[in-house]
């Protein structure tokens, strides 16, 4: 396949994020406590010391792709004829494609309880993210199926597109303290290792058909973002380096009022990424003739000409780009549903909002609990009109958990059956092309967390220094 299926075969399915995922909220897993901070993951008298993912990743994945473009890529990429279907392409008429991929894959995640006064939480954990969004004109992917779709010789402005794209390593240090029975606060501070960063800015475009000489001749202009990696992309470019360094801090707070209910607001993953003096910025401004439009290798010749033709003018720089942060909202209430204890209804209210982007989004979580086993339905709504339900199953005991789940529950299911060659789903042209799925386990081990009465390996300890500082500030120490 060559490198501009790549491109959006990534799109489809690439590892988004700073991943969006809403159904973990108040579960307690170790998954939810690292991505909100002052939520707990461990019970006394019923948790073990240690909680580990033993390197099984935790990860959640989501993506969308919106527009007239949808068809065409889907059959490009699934039908067994593998060829465009672009017949919902509007050529001239200004219509765009937005997509957005989000990727957030937990390696290594490790927490352990130091304190029962205090109810101290410390952990560690290395993640990976991708980021990537951008839109894209119908006739940027109609042009790969050659000059067909345009009937006029010459077209302005219609190739004004935009993409970024970003991934990194983080490593984090985790801290979660419980102040007094109302208030718990938490922090996660991250070291950050840029992978790669890409962004196209495209502002003025046009293209002029020779259907006689079967070429046109492509003019951009705009600028290119490109971070450094030395020589040809391979596998060893994904470890870890300090090449491209920056810093993160997460901020958790949770309150619960006298009628129970848990509010909770988080600040997270404010912060940067300073990519290498060596990186490159293309000030592009030039034209380039893509041959040989109506042959079978037109897909490589427009993109080797395009990729050629934005690495035009370039001096090399360092930049610094900020990472996807949100800050977020939420409220919650436990309802026992029996007079037995057995099962539990737990809704949760979210908003979530973007800070460096425009985007708005809000769910309502409803936790069904029976015993060990939880379902969950979730129903979102975003800025880009999108109401979504999805699910989740999960099955966790004091010192055990699995989970696996949906936010995107409809369109997923079409896009795995457009994968699995399903003509409808192919050709189905909705809201959006995408999907959504995450995946969790983690095991807690060591000496059972005991209160006073029946302690035998735990020791009390002290407030940790969140608790005597709320003290001083507050006048609450004793």
């Amino acid at each position: 396949m060559n490198k501009i299926l790549l491109v959006f075969c990534l799109v489809l399915f690439s590892f988004s994020v700073s991943a969006q995922q809403f159904s973990q909220y108040n579960t307690g897993t170790l998954f939810d406590s690292f991505e909100n901070p002052s939520q707990r993951s461990f019970i006394p008298d019923s948790s073990r010391q240690y909680a580990f993912n033993f390197l099984i990743p935790n990860f959640d994945i989501n993506t969308y792709l919106t527009g007239n473009m949808q068809t065409g890529i889907k059959t490009r990429l699934f039908s067994t004829n593998a060829l465009y279907n672009t017949n919902d392409l509007k050529i001239g008429q200004g219509k765009y494609n937005h997509f957005n991929a989000n990727a957030n894959a937990y390696s290594i995640m490790f927490k352990f309880f130091s304190s029962l006064n205090g109810d101290v939480e410390m952990g560690f954990s290395a993640q990976t993210k991708v980021e990537s969004r951008g839109y894209f004109s119908d006739e940027s992917l109609a042009l790969l199926n050659g000059a067909t779709n345009f009937p006029n010789s010459i077209y302005s402005n219609v190739f004004n597109d935009n993409y970024q794209y970003q991934a990194y390593h983080q490593i984090s240090f985790s801290y979660r303290e419980r102040i007094n029975s109302k208030i718990a606060l938490g922090f996660k501070i991250s070291g950050l290792l840029g992978i790669q960063y890409q962004q196209i800015n495209i502002n003025r475009s046009q293209i002029a058909f020779d259907n006689q000489k079967d070429n046109a001749v492509l003019a951009l202009q705009g600028r290119y973002y490109d971070s450094y990696i030395p020589g040809l992309t391979t596998a060893h470019d994904y470890l870890p380096t300090f090449r491209n360094p920056g810093a993160a801090i997460s901020l958790g707070g949770s309150y619960k009022t006298d009628d129970h209910i848990t509010i909770q607001a988080n600040i997270k993953d404010l912060g940067f990424i300073h990519w290498s003096k060596r990186s490159s910025v293309y000030n592009f401004d030039n034209t380039e003739v893509l041959n040989g439009l109506s042959t079978l290798h037109r897909e490589d010749t427009i993109y080797n000409r395009t990729h050629q033709l934005l690495r035009n003018n370039g001096i090399m720089q360092s930049f610094t780009t900020p990472i996807d942060g949100r800050a977020e909202l939420s409220a919650t209430k436990s309802y026992w549903l029996d007079d037995e204890s057995q099962f539990k209804y737990s809704p949760t209210l979210i908003a979530s909002k973007e800070l460096f982007y425009a985007g708005f989004a809000g769910a309502l979580v409803n936790h069904f609990q029976y015993h060990n086993y939880t379902v969950s339905l979730t129903a979102s709504y975003d800025d880009m009109k999108f109401f979504n339900l999805g699910t989740q199953f999960m099955i966790k005991s004091p010192n055990a958990e699995f989970f696996i789940g949906t936010d995107r529950l409809t369109n997923t299911a079409r896009l795995g059956l457009s994968a699995l060659h399903n003509d409808t789903q192919i050709t189905h042209n909705g809201n959006y092309t995408g999907g959504d799925i995450y995946l969790g386990f983690s095991l807690k081990f060591g000496h059972v967390i005991e209160h006073p009465m029946n302690a035998s390996s735990i020791p009390m300890g002290e407030k940790g220094f969140l608790g005597r500082l709320f003290g001083r500030l507050f006048k609450t120490n004793k």
